[in-house]
């Protein structure tokens, strides 16, 4: 994970063969953005997991289960990757400001209400506020899926291309400072990812 000014990164997998990821940006509040950078790398072995009544989690940010992740995220950000066998349930809490979505990544589930319809793999559900999320297993397959939320901004979001700032003016300076290598962007016109 990173944060801050002036990175120019690339994240490419490391090992050959076909492989499946997922990648979360969070915005930074405006008063941040232009911190000084920092980078955060957990290696699979030093994810933080629990295990309880076939619900198992791996905690990249937040907390579940009593266990804490160890990155920190200035914005308040909780990453869960949970995995749920056969005919088991769960309810993980999610502070009530907050904003949380769920994407399913293998097997089917009940999210919600007890009665709603399954929601299949590779899709995505919003969650509304003060729900929390409770989750079932009806299936005999096992249910793997990422709970993401985070505190809300609610500042202005203007995006171009890798960059994103509060206003266009702000975006306008950045590709500026890219460009022309100032204000953080070291050498950026001459980097290569090897």
């Amino acid at each position: 994970m990173t944060a801050g000014r002036g990175i120019i990164h690339s994240e490419m997998p490391a090992a050959g063969g076909t492989q499946t990821g997922l990648q979360l940006w969070i915005n930074l509040a405006s008063k941040d953005k232009m911190i000084e950078p920092r980078y955060q790398e957990l290696l699979d072995e030093d994810i933080p997991r629990a295990e309880e009544d076939g619900v198992e989690v791996k905690v990249l940010a937040g907390e579940s289960m009593g266990v804490h992740s160890p990155v920190y995220t200035r914005t308040p950000t909780m990453y869960l990757d949970f995995t749920l066998k056969p005919r088991a349930q769960y309810h993980q809490s999610i502070p009530e400001s907050w904003n949380a979505f769920v994407y399913t990544i293998d097997g089917e589930g009940v999210f919600g209400i007890p009665n709603s319809s399954p929601v299949a793999a590779h899709h995505a559900l919003l969650l509304g506020p003060g729900e929390g999320l409770s989750v079932w297993n009806r299936s005999s397959r096992p249910l793997r899926f990422v709970l993401i939320g985070g505190q809300p901004l609610n500042e202005p979001v203007v995006q171009y291309g890798p960059f994103v700032m509060n206003t266009q003016a702000e975006i306008d300076q950045t590709e500026e400072d890219y460009h022309y290598a100032k204000n953080g962007f070291e050498m950026a016109r001459h980097w290569w990812s090897k």
